[in-house]
């Protein structure tokens, strides 16, 4: 790798998941513009799994699990504190993980550490604050820019002044909601958002000519309190609003195994959209189409598509505030917490205007970590 800049990511991408993978897509793509001769690595949580929808976005990019697996082998539910600790002993001295030895040489010649968007470094997941006090101890010594863009770091892992100090030792911080802001010192902006607007564009949604669902649910298992009862709830909205024309979004395979099942069998009729077909050919949304989704990200594009829609909160502290981030940044979607069949939206989804802006609040960010190429 000698001659050539080493640019390294670190994402939750190959859970898989659609809002992660479809992150580390978007930085890709970007690198792939601004600097298709750097190497790139991709620190992530499954790397053979994320190389299946990532590799070849970038020419040079590769795949390992350094950090997280440093974060899974100091894990502590109740003390992120003593992970950060343990994770940036071994960084700073590698022989305490031997095995891990080479990439944590890999990982002290990088010239950028970036962490990229997403909702994973919180009280839910205390411990993956380790990845950044991975990143700044690794810093510490061998000078590399140190990034996170695009964070929900809300709630905080621990005592919230653990996640504050570690941000300060970035030398970019961007996140995407109001509650991460005033938690990290950023001051309030209509600017913060997250990652994928980067690169929205018509390649993220399906062919305009293409026949999509009147209405699309999308559901999940994964921190919903039941998986029945929720799909349940949209069930009951759209007999309400005596809807047929049905598509059901598959978000993550693994994790919503339970969710898909039920929507299986009270959901009977609708078009099943998986994973590895929306990030092939983009989202089923587009103007004037009404959505109804748990999850952030379908909420993010499909109302970038000019979709309207509501957000179902699972779990409220985390996805409400996630949600709203969107609907304060211009979605106009509507927030449901309780279990009413609320109006059909009919109207909605982010303007071109704002979109732009969006855009361009996000490229400014990435120019501070990569330069214009």
């Amino acid at each position: 790798m000698t001659g050539r800049s080493l640019l390294y990511l670190v994402c939750p991408a190959g859970i898989p998941n659609y809002g992660d993978e479809l992150i580390a897509l978007t930085w890709l793509r970007h690198l792939a513009r601004v600097a298709p001769g750097s190497d790139v690595v991709v620190d992530c949580l499954y790397p053979e799994v994320a190389a299946a929808h990532l590799g070849g976005v970038h020419p040079r990019a590769r795949f390992t699990s350094v950090l997280w697996q440093l974060c899974l082998r100091c894990w502590s539910d109740d003390d992120p504190a003593a992970t950060c600790k343990r994770v940036a002993e071994a960084v700073r001295s590698p022989a305490r993980a031997a095995e891990l030895a080479d990439g944590i040489g890999l990982l002290h010649r990088a010239d950028v550490l970036h962490l990229v968007g997403g909702g994973f470094v919180n009280a839910i997941w205390p411990a993956f604050t380790g990845l950044l006090a991975g990143i700044a101890a690794t810093a510490e010594t061998g000078g590399a820019r140190t990034a996170m863009t695009g964070q929900g770091l809300w709630p905080p892992a621990g005592d919230p002044g653990l996640t504050r100090s570690l941000a300060e030792r970035f030398d970019v911080v961007d996140v995407r909601d109001a509650p991460s802001a005033r938690l990290t010192g950023l001051p309030a902006s209509a600017d913060h958002c997250d990652d994928v607007f980067l690169d929205f564009g018509p390649h993220l949604v399906r062919d305009a000519d293409e026949d999509v669902p009147e209405v699309m649910v999308c559901v999940q298992s994964l921190l919903a309190a039941s998986a029945e009862e929720t799909v349940r709830r949209v069930a009951e909205v759209l007999r309400a609003w005596r809807v047929t024309d049905v598509g059901l979004l598959e978000c993550s395979p693994d994790k919503d195994r339970d969710v898909l099942a039920a929507a299986r069998e009270l959901l009977p009729g609708a078009r099943r959209y998986t994973l590895d077909d929306v990030l092939t050919h983009g989202l089923p949304a587009r103007p004037g189409q009404c959505w109804i989704s748990t999850r952030f990200h379908p909420h993010a594009v499909s109302a970038a598509a000019g979709a309207h829609g509501l957000a179902l909160v699972v779990r409220p502290g985390y996805y409400d505030v996630k949600h709203q981030s969107l609907i304060d940044g211009g979605s106009s979607w509507q927030l449901l917490h309780e279990p009413a069949v609320p109006e059909r939206p009919v109207g909605g989804g982010f303007g071109a205007e704002r979109l732009a802006r969006m855009r361009a609040a996000k490229l400014a960010v990435a120019e501070r970590i990569y330069g214009d190429g």
